[in-house]
């Protein structure tokens, strides 16, 4: 299936635009101001979405039926503290004899608001008409409780957004779940030179799947620090959304450009305590204060050796070299740590594919962020050489995964996710 990246753009202001009407709505329910802090589109199928909703962790939403020019279901699920937050706030003052079968109401409701201000968005978007079914509600700790059928792997168009609430956080995540037709009509472009292959943009993300993992060996190794993939997914997101998405705690960042069939920027981000972790597990002694030289210079060369690592396996596939810079160290305050990578972006795109992975260790505080984000142009093109059959094709599942967080996958034949984590 070939995905025109200007369709891309039109399913990103739906996402932007659903979520803005969402909150909207969201607002005089629970009586607090709303707002959207980011929105993305990203790439996944059912089993992903299947993978990602079957744990321990219980869910409780509603799901619908959409009919018109996008046909499927869409769910709105609430993590069980998210739920009971919003049940506190509007059925607080009912007897407790009444308030169980009130605050299912409750929920059931607000997710049914939600849900057509999201569909409202996107079909004033596609200037058509979106019919919903009346809201089930649904609650559940595994897949089968929210999916049909979690074996389907065709193409999922995913949007993610997360909505925030004054002095409140509501973690709920969205899923529209096209049928095929309804994603084939929407999504495939004609050949043009904004075009890309789904199978090799699949293929693509299995590779930053494989650089994940290369990534928590080489930490092993070095460290001892035994760390496995939360999560990796591949995501489209306008370029001034991609402060949003990081934490406003200060942290550290460590930076790279790398050039050859492929340029962009790649990004290690580490909180205070991660790097902390680092600095013993390297140095056998634990920083006291501000990070000193010894633990910058630490620091910068285990990302570089990931750097490297991570870059070689997409080089390897592509039978290519990628060069990248030497490390740029940086302890400042969220975004700004990413704001020098979108200004020299934005000088030529405004919407970037991005490789987004998070690294974690059990049982510890230590986590690390990854963002890869190549140069649109560099990517196309080099999707074009890529031979899928180089691929690794062994299957590299996270054995844990926040509820805010897509499983790997590539994401787009059986459409969406919308997380508002």
């Amino acid at each position: 299936m070939k995905l025109d990246v200007n369709t891309m753009e039109t399913f990103y202001e739906m996402a932007r635009e659903g979520a803005g009407l969402a909150a909207d709505r969201l607002a005089p329910m629970i009586d607090l101001q709303t707002r959207v802090s980011v929105t993305r589109l990203h790439f996944t199928s059912q089993a992903a979405i299947a993978d990602e909703l079957d744990n321990s962790r219980n869910k409780i939403g509603i799901s619908v039926s959409l009919v018109g020019d996008v046909e499927g279901r869409s769910l709105i699920l609430f993590d069980e503290e998210s739920a009971n937050d919003v049940a506190r706030m509007l059925v607080s003052d009912v007897p407790g004899d009444e308030r169980e079968w009130l605050a299912r109401s409750a929920i059931a409701e607000v997710g049914a608001i939600m849900n057509n201000g999201f569909v409202d968005g996107w079909a004033d978007v596609l200037g058509t008409e979106i019919d919903v079914s009346p809201p089930e509600f649904i609650t559940g700790v595994s897949a089968d409780a929210f999916v049909d059928d979690p074996t389907d792997d065709d193409l999922a168009v995913a949007f993610r957004s997360r909505i925030e609430a004054v002095d409140e956080e509501i973690r709920f995540q969205h899923y529209l779940v096209p049928e095929h037709d309804t994603v084939v009509r929407l999504l495939e472009g004609e050949d043009n030179d904004r075009v890309i292959d789904s199978e090799k943009l699949s293929g693509f993300d299995q590779m930053a799947g494989n650089g994940a993992a290369k990534i928590s060996e080489n930490l092993e190794q070095m460290t001892g620090i035994d760390a496995e993939i939360e999560v990796w997914r591949i995501e489209f997101i306008s370029l001034d959304a991609i402060p949003e998405g990081i934490a406003t705690e200060r942290l550290i960042s460590v930076a790279f450009t790398f050039d050859g069939m492929l340029s962009g920027y790649l990004l290690f981000l580490f909180d205070r305590d991660s790097a902390v972790n680092l600095v013993e597990s390297t140095l056998g002694s634990t920083p006291i204060g501000d990070l000193g030289a010894l633990e910058r210079d630490a620091i910068q060369e285990l990302s570089n050796v990931m750097a490297s690592g991570f870059l070689d396996g997409w080089a390897n596939v592509l039978e290519t070299t990628i060069d990248h810079s030497t490390p740029a160290y940086t302890y400042d305050m969220g975004a700004a740590v990413v704001d020098p990578l979108v200004v020299g972006l934005s000088e030529r795109q405004e919407f970037a594919f991005v490789f987004d992975v998070r690294i974690q260790a059990a049982g510890t505080t230590f986590h690390l962020d990854i963002y890869a984000i190549p140069d649109e142009d560099d990517l196309i093109n080099a999707l074009e050489t890529l031979d899928t059959g180089r691929v690794d094709e062994s299957s590299i599942t996270p054995e844990f995964a926040p509820a805010e967080a897509v499983p790997s996958s590539f994401e787009v034949e059986g459409l969406t996710k919308l997380d508002h984590s």
